[in-house]
């Protein structure tokens, strides 16, 4: 209901309201309906100055020379909306709203601390992991794999492959998007074949038929950058890093795991740290939990154990069940996980323990289908201790909707009802 909102605010205009969707309903900008067609686009078509200006300060996509940027630029009513979008500079990542898992993802791949592995090519260095390689591109891990045994440097000898080119690859890697200039297309999608990365490929070809329909149609009009970004690729990435997070598990479920006919074989996947949970051990990374969580940076920067033997180094969580971990741990590598009602309330608890609120945001949609007249004052009060806006609203909600009927009720629980109403309302006048 909240998606629907976006599109019918930006076509009348309601500037309110999209700032109540953005900033309490944590709504996405970048979606897209059934026309392949997004917010700011309709914004501008509409002429909505004001909102279009919101928009792009918010993280609403218009790269220069990009199909969206060029058709919301096509399609703006007048030319203040064609210079706002013109001047439109990519801002930094201090001031643009981006998502926590993306956000999460372009850190990793800029990571040098944690990195075990770097590519040289033509004299630029880039730096990866070989946990990454491993489970997004194992072909290309396949090729260097011998070589990194002795050094963590690998030289690029191939004089077709320029550092532009292998950047645009190690973006799509790590982030499952990129952006490609149209005259690098081929050099790309060559070396997306010998990487063994289809979708890579599939999406080239998609976006450069749609890049000449497009030029066709609009006389003037030219597209130098191809942007592959959509769900298909971002879902892929998760299901890619969720072999790490399988691979993690303790040995005694990772058996049971690798038992099962269907279940392919999983390559080593280079753990350089590890956290027991009930005396069980969960091989894992750095990187990601690091990166992912300052609890968890700041647990292993004053960690006092040295590394012993080449042993990876170990971490002990206390107070945490293994089945509520394993909702951490999945989170941290996929950005989700599979809550359960039995323990959705121990996660909550952790995540703001740990510092991931994302995670209270995911547990909060969970609770949010639970709420009924039986618990509803427990959880808006637990909303406003975990400082959950919009777990909030939908108590908040629920109680109003329901509110004439509890006072047609002619049970002797409508004392009880009264008096939780009344509590409900002193404690937001107090707000």
């Amino acid at each position: 209901m909240d998606y629907h909102d976006v599109f019918t605010s930006c076509r009348t205009g309601d500037l309110e309201k999209i700032k109540y969707l953005v900033e309490s309903r944590d709504v996405e900008l970048n979606i897209r309906d059934k026309w392949d067609t997004t917010p700011l686009y309709y914004a501008c078509l509409c002429g909505h100055e004001a909102l279009v200006k919101y928009l792009l300060e918010n993280g609403a996509k218009c790269e220069a020379n990009t199909f969206d940027g060029e058709r919301c630029l096509y399609a703006a009513l007048n030319d203040k909306i064609k210079k706002l979008l013109k001047n439109y500079k990519m801002i930094t990542s201090s001031t643009m709203r981006r998502d926590l898992y993306d956000e999460f993802l372009r850190r990793l791949k800029g990571d040098k601390l944690y990195c075990d592995a770097t590519f040289k090519v033509l004299g630029e260095k880039f730096c990866v992991h070989r946990c990454i390689l491993a489970s997004r591109c194992s072909t290309l891990l396949d090729k260097v794999e011998k070589r990194l045994e002795n050094k963590k440097t690998i030289i690029v000898k191939d004089l077709t492959v320029d550092p532009n080119s292998f950047k645009i690859l190690i973006d799509y890697i790590y982030q499952g998007r990129c952006q490609v200039p149209y005259d690098s297309i081929t050099t790309v999608d060559l070396l997306a074949n010998q990487c063994g990365l289809p979708l890579l490929m599939q999406q080239l070809g998609k976006k450069a038929k749609e890049k000449k329909s497009f030029e066709s149609s609009k006389p003037g009009v030219h597209v130098d950058v191809l942007s592959i970004d959509n769900d298909v690729d971002r879902e892929s990435i998760k299901q890619d890093l969720a072999k790490l997070a399988d691979q993690a598990l303790p040995s005694e479920t990772n058996a049971l795991l690798m038992e099962m006919p269907f279940c392919p074989n999983i390559k080593p996947v280079y753990p350089d740290m590890c956290v027991m949970v009930q005396d069980f051990k969960f091989n894992c990374h750095k990187a990601f939990f690091c990166l992912r969580s300052d609890y968890f940076k700041a647990l292993l920067e004053d960690h006092f154990n040295e590394n012993v033997d080449d042993q990876i180094e170990c971490i002990v969580l206390h107070d945490i069940s293994i089945e509520a971990f394993k909702c951490v741990l999945y989170y941290i590598y996929t950005d989700s996980c599979e809550l359960v009602e039995d323990t959705v309330f121990e996660v909550l608890y952790k995540a703001d323990m740990y510092l991931l609120p994302g995670l209270k945001k995911y547990c909060a949609a969970f609770i949010a289908d639970l709420i009924d007249e039986e618990n509803v004052f427990q959880i808006f009060e637990m909303s406003r201790l975990f400082n959950l806006p919009k777990l909030e609203d939908q108590c908040t909600e629920f109680i109003a909707q329901t509110l004439s009927r509890w006072c047609c009720d002619q049970s002797s629980k409508i004392w009880w009802y009264v008096m939780r109403v009344k509590w409900f309302l002193e404690r937001i006048q107090i707000q």
